[in-house]
């Protein structure tokens, strides 16, 4: 979710000053037609009581729009014509503001921030810290959202054959089945709290729902690790991240099996994985790299053909000409 310059700079500043922060636990909500939906924003500060909560959208290749802000009181809003349309509140006790959406419309479809002001900053006195956005998606009442739309995961392990050859291997976690389209993939080391270089594939429409697949290749000095691929979606079981456990290479030779794992406060709840072990990753990389340079050869043999038909016409229309001249 790309965040507006300005917001990614006030991010970046709060997060430099370490206690003072917006975070919105949500990176997307969906909400039927008509109906209504809860944006929250969990607000660090000093003394939220006395801090204003602003709420803003964006819409894609649109400015930032201000929403309102609340202080104290509720604070409905007239938008779109419609009264009471939304609605910002504050809850102290918790020190989170909410955004309440009616009357849901799929103009509506926006990423809504939240952000309040701090007078932490030198220069002009005050700046205003973004959360990290919540995407708003409106589906139409006969959509149906009952069942199981959380990522399911299909786990391919690093190939004997990568690791022998290129002293390296290649763990990839395939998501499919889920909506919305809204997901956040991202790689750590068991145990470890930094998030690790991986690459991210496209999101992928299949039927009604979507797909996506990340992987992280690791060198030979960090085969012995355990990894995570920690998957953050609207409708994980319970609102809680996925953390789909890879094991070390050493591990996986001796054919560990693997399982899906949620936070200690959950850790009754395990959901078998589906697991593709042997040369299956180094088979779909290979699929993937083949189809790029079919398209590339098929690309480049159309060039040809126009080069060649262009040819043909130019020399026929110059001939045509010369012989009405004469």
């Amino acid at each position: 979710m790309a965040l507006p310059e300005a917001i990614l700079f006030s991010s970046l500043w709060a997060f430099g000053l370490g206690q003072l922060k917006s975070e919105q636990p949500e990176i997307s909500v969906t909400g039927v037609r008509d109906k209504s939906v809860v944006i929250s924003c969990k607000v660090s500060s000093q003394d939220f009581s006395k801090e204003y909560i602003h709420w803003y959208r964006h819409k894609p290749n649109q400015g930032m729009e201000h929403l309102g802000y609340v202080e104290t009181a509720p604070a409905p809003k007239i938008l779109g014509g419609k009264k009471n349309k939304i609605e910002a509140r504050k809850d102290v006790r918790t020190s989170t503001s909410t955004l309440n959406i009616r009357f849901l419309e799929k103009e509506d479809e926006a990423t809504y921030y939240c952000a309040w002001r701090s007078n932490h900053c030198d220069s002009s006195g005050w700046i205003k810290i973004f959360g990290g956005g919540t995407k708003l998606i409106v589906t139409l009442p006969d959509r149906s959202l009952d069942g199981d739309m959380s990522p399911k995961p299909t786990i391919f392990l690093p190939s004997i054959d990568e690791i022998n050859l290129h002293e390296a291997g290649t763990h990839l976690c395939l998501l499919e089945k889920f909506f919305p389209d809204v997901i956040k993939v991202y790689w750590k080391e068991k145990n470890g709290n930094r998030v690790l270089e991986s690459q991210q594939g496209n999101i992928i429409k299949t039927n009604d729902t979507y797909m996506k697949f990340s992987w992280l290749t690791v060198t030979k000095k960090s085969m012995d690790n355990e990894l995570l691929c920690i998957v953050k979606h609207e409708n994980n079981k319970r609102g809680i991240d996925q953390e789909i456990l890879f094991p070390s290479i050493e591990n996986n030779k001796r054919g560990i099996d693997q399982e899906i794992l949620f936070p200690s406060i959950n850790k009754e709840v395990t959901t078998p994985a589906c697991v593709k072990k042997g040369s299956d990753s180094l088979q779909l990389q290979l699929t993937n790299t083949c189809a790029c340079y079919t398209y590339l050869l098929l690309l480049l043999k159309s060039l040809v053909y126009f080069v060649i038909i262009s040819f043909c016409v130019c020399r026929r229309t110059a001939v045509c000409g010369h012989g009405k001249s004469s």
